[in-house]
Formats: structure tokens, sequence, C-alpha cells
């Protein structure tokens, strides 16, 4: 009766302890199949977009091991997007194995700040210049209101640039993805064919004004003492002002290759970058 006594209260013992270490432990993550990927707090999607979205992102976590996590916010009193983007990351349990793997997509548009954050084997997939190019590829998607085609550009990328740096070499300052949109290069080279093919059709048009020369006075069009001039002065009619676009706000690239890194409020340490839309 007594060793069942004392098994009981070991058992009791170190059910407690399990229980007590499951909560106090840091390392307590909520399972892959509790977490959103997509937090739509802003609104941006309808249910049928916002549905298709997270499917994407969980089909890349599986596909990778790796977390891709997209947030939008109405938030006006964060005190920085890239704390709020490494909080949200860290505090909900997102990434994978010891590093804690991820990347976090973070968009507030109350104060129009747009970050990707970067943790574990994301810091090494997505470098400082390589945030640049995703961040300007959807700069116009967020710009233009076009979020379900920005996110799933973006998702697109996150595929590209995880399986660059699975294989050994992550886009960089000197290894680029080619064209940040196909269509592009084919819309100039319309444009420019476009072009030559009007400059050849004002030559041949120009060709034919055989009886035409260019005069560069109008005294010839004016009969001889037909005018007499009293009074002559001078008018400002116009001028020409050059402007030079403003550099972009960007704190994310060092200028070099690889990636920064931070720590959070965590103590984890974390890349990424961002800027205004």
């Amino acid at each position: 009766m007594k060793m069942r006594k004392n098994i009981h209260k070991v058992g009791t013992f170190v059910l407690s302890l399990l229980i007590m270490l499951a909560v106090l432990s840091p390392l307590n993550l909520k399972a892959a199949d509790e977490l959103a990927f997509l937090v739509d707090e802003a609104g941006l999607l309808s249910a049928e977009e916002a549905a298709d979205i997270e499917s994407k992102l969980s089909g890349l976590a599986q596909k990778y091991d790796m977390h891709y996590v997209i947030v939008t916010s109405e938030d006006p009193n964060i005190s920085s997007p890239m704390a709020a983007a490494d909080g949200f990351f860290d505090y909900n349990g997102y990434g994978t194995g010891e590093d804690r793997s991820g990347v976090l997509l973070y968009i507030n548009m109350e104060t129009r700040d747009v970050w990707i954050s970067t943790r574990g084997f994301g810091i090494t997939a997505f470098t400082d210049a390589g945030i640049d190019y995703i961040l300007d590829e959807l700069a116009d998607g967020l710009g233009s209101e076009l979020y379900y085609d920005t996110f799933e550009a973006y998702i697109a990328r996150c595929d590209d640039f995880t399986l660059q740096a699975k294989n050994g070499t992550p886009y960089d300052v000197d290894h680029m993805p080619q064209e940040p949109f196909p269509f592009i290069g084919g819309l100039i080279m319309c444009m420019a064919l476009g072009a030559v093919v009007a400059l050849i059709y004002i030559l041949v048009l120009r060709g034919q004004l055989k009886s035409v020369a260019p005069n560069e006075s109008a005294i010839d069009y004016m009969k001889k003492g037909s005018m007499h001039v009293t009074n002559s002065r001078e008018f400002f009619l116009y001028r020409t002002v050059s402007r030079t676009e403003r550099p972009k706000e960007n704190t994310s690239s060092s200028g070099g290759g690889g990636s920064t890194t931070h720590v959070s409020s965590s103590g984890a340490t974390h890349g990424g970058g961002g800027r205004k839309f």
C-alpha cells in the first residue's frame, strides 16, 4: 500500500514537472497545423482569395520545410515595422527546425510600411539585395491596391529564392533573376519597333516634299513697307525645369553582398529590410 502511494506521488510529481516545462519553455511552439500563414487583419483579400493564398503558403512550407507568412495590419501605433514583423514571427511560434527558419512579409496599411523579416535559413535565402529586389517588384501592386496579385507574385519569388539558396547559390548583388516581369522586355521591344516604323514613315513623307524648304525668317512672307514697328518689348514666356527623382527610402541594404542581421526583442537573430509604399 505504501509502495503504491509512493508510485502515485512520483507519477504526480513527474506529470506536474512536465506540464511546468511545457508551459515555461521558450521552445513551446504551436503545431504546424495550428498556424495561419496568412493573417489578413487589414482585410485586403476576399474569403476566396485568402483561402487560396493560405493554401499556397502552406504548400510552400511543406515543399521546403520552412515557414512563409504574410501579415497585414492597420495598427497606427507600431514602434517600427521591423519590430512588429520580428515580434509577430517570434511570439506566434513560426519557424521550422532549431533555427526557426522562415520569412514573414509584414504590411501596415495605416503607416504604409512594408517589411520582410527573415530567420534561420531565411536569412541565407533572402539577402539584403534579394529583399530589395522583391520589394521593387511588390511596389507597383501595393500602390495600385492589387493585393491578391501582389501576394501571388511574392509567393512565386519566395519559391524561386528558396530553391536558388537550396541549390547553393542564393540570389545576391552579383547574381539576380534576369527579369522581374517577363512581359516588360516584350513591351519595350514592341514600343521600339513601333518607333522605328513611325520614323521611317516620317522620313518617307519628308522626302516627298521636294518643293518645300525651311525658312528661318518670316521676312519673306511680309509685303515690303506694309508694317512699321512703333513699340517693342520682350516678354518672358516659359522656363525649363529639370528634376531628379529622390532615391527610395530603404533600410535593408548595406551596400555589399549577403544579409545584415539584428537581434529582436525575443533575443533571436533576424535579417530583413523594408520601406514605405
